[in-house]
């Protein structure tokens, strides 16, 4: 479940609030003179004055990435329409209808989007809104809007033509969709091109103060977003939209800066030959430098169990971006973050009723240890009592919680330092889930509070975790 642009790498017209936080933290005296030429423009910019610009700030990417220009760049100027259609046309190109809707449902699942949410509809009216240039690594080619002044023009020109450059030496679209079946190393791929880009952008915007993307001070990402934020459609869009929009941007920003230390842009290759790969690893950047990997979980189908009125949607990783976004659904920003620091590994599966349409999800999640997972466990409890609202039956015992629902039961099992969930379900199909791992015997219904023994099995005969989890 990765919902982000598109992998045609748009900039949103959000990002010239990033000029302002640059111009804050720039001494008055280092910075050009100020003619007030920065204001939009009445009239559209003439295809000359386009091109003129857009060689000049090639030729700068260039100059600051040290990727040299290979072969010739097309670049045009796009109307609204235009960029429209190009948005419903690299959706449908990128994934098919079926994987669409089997995203949207399981974030549903997750609780991150709302019921029936439209989300088609509503990622084309979005991105239609905020897209300011593009780059396509299909035709090999730069579009920017026709109706941004030109002066705003470079900067969004500094982003995409450094995807250019790249794409030219690395093969983009290539590098980014080798990540999959694996979501979240996707994602972790998308937020390094997204942030190569904009400390491009960054190091562009710096030309002659003698400053770069690697003297930044830690800011508030709100300064960079707020005019996204005030826009008709990010208005209306639910959080997780907003943070999965964002997140490739100023986290892989933040994850660039670090991982091309100490030698800079010369460094930028070795980071495309051994990319990131988790969500975990753009977070804490440390854990790119050591070499940490996270733990390979594995997830029993259960469709058997199920039967043939269900049919499976999704199976694949969260990654602690996903888990800190579920979390701060329910438990606010400050006690996510601290909560999905302690991820290290995770595997989901989605399931849905075919004539119902009831969702039924089951996730397992590997914490840093022990204690985390105890920590995991009575938080999470409070994520599905606040999730699911029309509750009862409600059973709890020191690693086990459970209750019923009308769309099925809910339960949550944490044994050494992993928990298993399930929602949707009934305790039998939970039980199953439960033996099959080998994690001890679940308590009875009206057995008393007592010592329970559980385990972890280190080899399970289960269906092996998809490929990049590692």
């Amino acid at each position: 479940m990765m919902i982000t642009a598109l992998p045609c790498r748009p900039v949103s017209r959000g990002a010239p609030r990033l000029l302002l936080v640059l111009l804050l933290w720039l001494a008055p005296e280092a910075l050009p003179a100020q003619d007030g030429s920065s204001k939009a423009s009445p009239t559209p910019n003439s295809a000359t004055e386009f091109a003129q610009a857009a060689d000049e700030v090639l030729h700068n990417m260039s100059e600051i990435t040290g990727l040299s220009l290979v072969s010739p760049l097309k670049k045009t100027l796009r109307s609204r329409d235009d960029i429209r259609a190009y948005v419903i046309r690299q959706m449908d190109e990128d994934k098919d209808a079926a994987r669409r809707y089997a995203d949207a449902r399981s974030a549903e699942a997750f609780g991150l989007l709302p019921k029936n949410f439209d989300l088609d509809s509503f990622m084309v009216e979005l991105l239609t809104e905020q897209i300011a240039g593009l780059y396509d690594p299909k035709a090999h080619e730069f579009y920017i809007a026709d109706w941004i002044p030109l002066d705003d023009q470079r900067m969004v020109m500094a982003h995409e033509l450094t995807h250019a450059l790249e794409d030219q030496h690395f093969q983009i679209e290539t590098w980014l969709k080798a990540a999959r079946p694996n979501d979240d190393a996707e994602l972790a791929r998308e937020a390094f091109l997204e942030g190569s880009a904009m400390a491009a952008m960054v190091d562009y915007l710096l030309q002659g103060t003698g400053k770069s993307v690697n003297e930044m001070p830690e800011f508030d990402p709100s300064l960079l977003t707020g005019d996204i934020g005030d826009s008709p459609s990010m208005k209306k869009a639910p959080p997780f939209i907003k943070d999965a929009l964002v997140f490739p941007y100023f986290a892989g920003m933040k994850f660039t800066a670090a991982a091309l230390k100490p030698d800079g842009w010369n460094a930028l290759g070795k980071v495309f030959k051994n990319p990131p790969i988790s969500t975990q690893q753009i977070m804490h950047p440390a854990l790119y430098k050591s070499g940490h990997i996270p733990e390979k979980v594995v997830l029993p189908d259960v469709q058997t169990k199920l039967g043939k009125d269900w049919k499976k949607l999704d199976d694949n990783l969260m990654g602690e971006f996903g888990w800190k976004e579920v979390l701060k659904q329910y438990l606010g920003e400050d006690r996510a973050v601290a909560l999905a620091a302690a991820w290290d590994g995770d595997r989901y599966l989605v399931y849905e009723h075919q004539s119902s349409k009831r969702l039924l999800l089951v996730a397992r999640v590997h914490l840093a240890s022990g204690e985390q997972a105890k920590r995991f466990f009575g938080q999470y409890s409070e994520v599905l009592e606040k999730k699911h609202e029309k509750r009862s039956d409600l059973f709890r015992r020191p690693n086990f919680f459970s209750f019923e629902t009308p769309d099925g039961g809910v339960f949550l099992r944490c044994a050494a330092a992993e928990c298993l969930t399930l929602e949707g379900g009934d305790r039998s199909v939970f039980s199953e889930l439960n033996k099959q791992l080998e994690l001890g015997p679940l308590p009875e219904l009206d057995q008393r509070p007592g010592p329970t023994s559980t385990k972890t099995a280190d080899h399970i005969s289960v269906q092996p975790a998809i490929s990049g989890s590692r």
